[in-house]
């Protein structure tokens, strides 16, 4: 790619996968990628992937929970939706964007899960930290791996 290419990563509710994507995308890709992350609601930042991003060096605390209303307005290159429900539900973008499906596990839904069976909090922490390590593998392929989307 020869140009800087602005990456929204999509997620139902902006909380959870997609601050992780965009922070680590910030992180690893900042000379090549502009990241973004938003939902197609906003549930607010999740502070258990605050916490393991933290663990990782990346901090995300001071993003905040975002509508993707709000990058009307923000020329996108590609969108990666990160979850089923916001690949069946995006909507359109103008111009030449394209749209990628990457879905990870939901971590909240499997912590939720696990709390119910009795898991430990170091073990709901774990769901969060399995899904930011693949979503740092995923993002460590930016932005070869999306050069195919555009030819």
């Amino acid at each position: 790619m020869s140009k800087k290419l602005n990456v929204l990563f999509l997620c139902t509710g902006n909380s959870c996968r997609s601050q992780m994507a965009e922070g680590w995308t910030t992180h690893l890709n900042s000379e090549e990628i502009n990241a973004y992350s938003a939902g197609i609601e906003t549930h607010g930042l999740n502070p258990n992937a605050v916490r393991v991003m933290a663990e990782a060096g990346v901090d995300i605390s001071k993003h905040r929970s975002r509508h993707i209303d709000e990058f009307k307005d923000v020329p996108i290159d590609v969108v990666v939706t990160v979850c089923g429900h916001a690949h069946e539900t995006c909507p359109y973008f103008p111009g030449n964007c394209k749209v990628t499906h990457v879905g990870f596990d939901d971590p909240p839904k499997m912590a939720k899960e696990l709390s119910e069976k009795g898991g430990s909090e170091e073990e709901q922490l774990n769901c969060y930290r399995k899904v930011r390590d693949e979503i740092k593998v995923y993002v460590e392929s930016l932005p070869e791996s999306l050069e195919s989307l555009f030819k």
